[in-house]
């Protein structure tokens, strides 16, 4: 190789200009260029010219620089606008190139080339890694059946000729938009008249056969049968009715579930293996066998095949499968216990062997092959090999300890399975329950300290005291939420509370007691409303049924509020539904003593006395209230209500005196004038209404009542009852202008001008009633009701007043009510009723007469469902009570009836239109509460 020369005796490179790179420019002098010469002539330029455009195919041009009309055109072709730059002409299309352009444009195209291999191989490294991510994300289909397309070489002839049939969806929706295109119209009843009577030769019509030929044409479907059309409105009316009061959740009573065909419906769901097509069975065989084959260690599998054949009654088949399973699947205790269950007793001894063969520590398996034996020490002998094999299995223990017959040798096996399992607390509470009482303590002793978060060791242990009877000397409860709390295992409220009740379900009264004693305020500060959460674990706790664990959350409730009056009457109310009389006086007794300015409370224990036979106690309880509360308008009358009922008149007369001059509220001096009445002292009613009106000033204090509308009303009442007809007028009126608000004044006005048959009197007071009392429906009742007694009855302008009215108070379920029982015919009633319900969301009134349209269609079990949905809005309402009974009274049982009386009597209705005037009726002073819902019973046809 030869040497290679040394930079300064190289050749230079051509083009070369030494300082160039520094910034030197070289010169050039007139030697170098030469001397100078004279430029080319016209002549030769022509000539260049010419044979320039004969070169290019141009016409020789006509002079310099000019061309003719197709060179112009040429220009215009060649302007700049139009040029292809990759055709380069001018200038640079005769250019001559030189080397050094040459090795330019070489060295150029070499660095493009390398600079073009480089992107080459980064662009095709990103292309492949785009196309490797795109196929992963969107595989092609055969890429995605490669596996069963690989498994379909083992598929038979007899397999592919098993293959179900493929739907046809083609077409599918198409088919589906054309039928919906399809339409059918109804052909008029003339058409079809046309049609059967165009074959009719008859020409004329005999008047016998009218009506045979009328009920053909009905059977024959050619002429509308309006019957029928009203009789599938009812049943549409009927069914937006129930679904009405289904909505309704306000009532307490609307359910979608019927729970006494609730079973029912499910026996008759279920699924029946004879009804199973065999062509269903043979498609979910092909596919369960699918998966076994292509994931044989599936135990699942094996056993759906095997129950599948079970269902279609191939137990041998079933067998066989299950024990391929078994061998596919040694390891599953499912597969195994499916084939124990599927072979009889002999082959299911067999298979549980080998079942425990492979699997010694499964408890199930031992369990089933102890259950497999028949006789007791075999049964042992299993459950001693597998204590062997799995000696901490709680399970078989417990199976161990309850196949022994003899105390002791159950004792000597749990006290060894507590060894073996110390941190069972099943155990512990097995061992300690079968021990004596003192032995039971020191087993629980063991237990708490081998478990110290286990709570239900402490309760055993507060049990085993409540049972040896020192439940009131040790509180076990109290140790056991100290030590919970400090080993961080301290229960919930809610979770105490429910172990509370699983004791007094189980017996254990005192650990449930103290276990609320000592556990319901755990968690609660006193910022939180803790009587409110209190009082809402007792009804929970009511409301499941548990009474004494409500008993001991009020006790516990009350010692942390001993002034709550709420909580004292929550607490009798228990004892009065769900304890006994003495518990309900120590309850009552306790809250006087806490809370003796209550009057609520002394009355009730006044109350429970007297409906107790006790008046002596009751009188003694209201003299201490006396004692407590000497102004007391409620205790005073309440006293007075004692004596009168007791028919002490000259008692209670006193009692009244005194509680004038004492109590002199406007309530006490009503009372007074209304006992003097039903007494039958007419004139020192009147006397004392007369000095309740009366104003008075005692010491700058009105003393008087002029107006007290009660007093008015029984003014005008008193003239009513002497018959003295313009006085009852005259002391309604000024009642009137006195109280322009009371609704009752103004009723018994209107009342009195009906009674005196002056009815144009009546409409006037009530026009001025409704002005001073606008949207009242009472007076808007009474106005309809003015027009129908009238004499004739004015329905056209009772159905004004009532339209107007219910334009003024839209949600009153009474005037609803008495539109649709007074205004309507009886086919518009349930369409009217429908529409009541919509507008008027719980109205008692409105519920009972959509009852009693139900009742006089013969709709029994609706008019008993819907009665009860009014009773449940409001217990208060003695007419829907009397409505009910009424109703009982036709189509009840005597069981429903007594049930129905008792609880009115429990429940003490005061309110309603009929019941009301029959209450206060002085004639009635003395019926008890039975006597006046049989009373208003009576009267309710009358009324309507």
């Amino acid at each position: 190789m030869a040497s290679r020369r040394d930079f300064l005796n190289q050749k230079a490179p051509e083009n070369y200009v030494a300082g160039l790179g520094r910034g030197a420019t070289g010169f050039t002098t007139r030697s170098d260029l030469g001397p100078a010469r004279e430029g080319p002539s016209t002549e030769q330029i022509q000539e260049a010219l010419a044979k320039r455009a004969a070169q290019l195919g141009a016409a020789p041009p006509t002079a310099y620089g000019a061309t003719g009309k197709k060179q112009e055109e040429q220009e215009e072709q060649d302007d700049e606008r139009f040029q292809d730059p990759e055709n380069e002409v001018g200038l640079f299309a005769f250019g001559q190139y030189d080397r050094d352009d040459d090795e330019a444009d070489r060295i150029y195209q070499d660095v493009e080339e390398k600079m073009e291999r480089r992107r080459k191989a980064q662009r095709e490294q990103r292309e492949r890694e785009e196309l490797e991510e795109y196929n992963r994300k969107n595989p092609k289909i055969s890429e995605q059946f490669t596996d069963l397309k690989r498994n379909l070489a083992t598929l038979t002839d007899e397999d592919w000729a098993n293959l179900p049939d493929p739907g046809d969806l083609t077409g599918k929706n198409r088919r589906a938009k054309q039928n919906l295109r399809q339409r059918s119209y109804a052909v008029p009843d003339s058409v079809l008249a046309g049609a059967r009577d165009s074959a009719d030769l008859q020409t004329t019509v005999q008047e016998d056969g009218a009506d045979t030929a009328a009920s053909a044409d009905n059977r024959d479907g050619t002429m509308t049968n309006f019957a029928d059309i009203g009789a599938a409105r009812d049943k549409v009316l009927k069914a937006r009715l129930d679904r009405a009061a289904q909505a309704d959740a306000g009532t307490g009573t609307a359910t979608s579930i019927d729970p006494k065909g609730y079973l029912t419906s499910l026996q008759s769901s279920e699924f029946q293996a004879a009804e199973i097509p065999v062509g269903d069975v043979k498609r979910v065989r092909t596919l369960l066998e699918s998966v076994i084959k292509t994931n044989p260690k599936h135990a699942p599998g094996w056993i759906a095949i095997a129950r599948l054949d079970e269902l279609a009654g191939k137990i041998v088949s079933a067998r066989k499968m299950i024990a391929q399973g078994c061998d596919q699947c040694p390891k599953s205790e499912d597969a195994w216990l499916e084939n124990i269950r599927l072979n009889d007793n002999y082959n299911a001894k067999i298979i549980a062997a080998n079942a425990i063969t492979n699997n010694e520590r499964s408890t199930r398996l031992w369990i089933e092959a102890m259950k497999l034996e028949s006789d007791p020490q075999a049964k042992k002998r299993v459950l001693r090999k597998a204590i062997d094999h799995i000696p901490q299995s709680v399970a078989i223990w417990k199976e161990a300890v309850n196949l022994e017959e003899d105390a002791e040798n159950a004792k000597l096996l749990l006290a060894k399975a507590t060894e073996n399992i110390p941190l069972s607390v099943e155990l512990w509470l097995a061992l300690a329950r079968l021990e004596s009482p003192e032995n039971a303590q020191a087993v629980l002793n063991k237990a708490r300290k081998a478990v110290p978060t286990s709570h239900e060791i402490w309760i055993a242990a507060a049990r085993l005291q409540e049972q040896i009877g020192n439940a009131n000397k040790v509180n076990i409860m109290n140790r056991a939420v100290k030590a919970l709390v400090k080993e961080g295992a301290m229960l919930k409220r809610e979770e105490w509370i429910a172990e509370a009740e699983k004791c007094e379900e189980e017996g254990a009264i005192l650990t449930c007691g103290a276990i609320i004693r000592e556990t319901l305020g755990y968690g609660l500060d006193e910022d939180d409303d803790r009587k409110e959460i209190f009082k809402d674990d007792a009804k929970a706790s009511i409301g499941r049924g548990r009474f004494e664990t409500a008993r001991a959350i009020y006790a516990y409730a009350l010692r942390i509020f001993p002034t709550s009056k709420s909580l004292w009457l929550e607490a009798a109310d228990l004892e009065r539904h769900h304890g006994t009389k003495e518990a309900r006086w120590q309850v009552l007794e306790k809250a006087v003593e806490a809370c003796p300015d209550s009057e609520v409370l002394w009355l009730q224990l006044a109350r429970e006395k007297w409906d107790s036979g006790e008046v002596d106690d009751a009188r003694r309880v209201l003299g201490r209230a006396f004692n407590q509360n000497p102004n007391s308008e409620k205790i005073w009358l309440a006293a007075v209500q004692l004596e009168a009922d007791a028919k002490q008149v000259d008692q209670a007369r006193e009692l009244l005196a005194t509680a004038r001059q004492q109590a002199p509220t406007e309530r006490v001096w009503y009372k007074s004038a209304a006992y003097e009445r039903q007494w039958g002292n007419i004139d020192v009613a009147l006397d004392l209404v007369l000095q309740g009106l009366t104003s008075t000033v005692i010491d700058k204090k009105e003393t008087r009542f002029p107006r007290s509308p009660k007093l008015w009303m029984l003014k005008g009442q008193i003239y009513e009852d002497k018959g003295m007809v313009p006085q009852a007028r005259e002391a309604y009126s000024q009642g009137t202008r006195a109280c322009p608000k009371s609704v009752p004044l103004w009723l018994l006005a209107a009342r009195l001008e009906e009674k005196a048959g002056i009815i144009i009197k009546a409409r006037s007071v009530l026009d001025r009633a409704r002005l001073q009392n606008p949207k009242n429906a009472d007076l808007w009742v009474e106005s309809v009701r003015v027009e129908l007694q009238a004499k004739p009855p004015n329905v056209q302008q009772a159905k004004i007043l009532m339209s107007k009215a219910l334009q003024e108070c839209p949600k009153s379920g009474l005037l609803w009510s008495e539109n649709i029982w007074r205004l309507q015919p009886r086919t518009q009633r349930k369409p009217l009723s429908l529409e009541a319900i919509k507008a008027v969301d719980n109205d008692p009134i409105l519920f009972v007469t959509v009852a009693r349209i139900f009742w006089a269609e013969r709709r029994l079990d609706k008019a008993m469902s819907w009665f009860e949905k009014a009773l449940v809005l409001d217990t208060d309402l003695g007419d829907a009570w009397a409505w009910y009974l009424k109703f009982l009274m036709q189509h009840g049982t005597d069981d429903k009836r007594q049930d129905v009386i008792a609880k009115c009597v429990s429940n003490e209705p005061k309110h309603g239109e009929v019941w009301q005037r029959v209450r206060k009726d002085p004639k009635n002073a003395y019926l008890s509460t039975k006597e006046v819902l049989t009373e208003v019973m009576k009267q309710l046809e009358t009324f309507t």
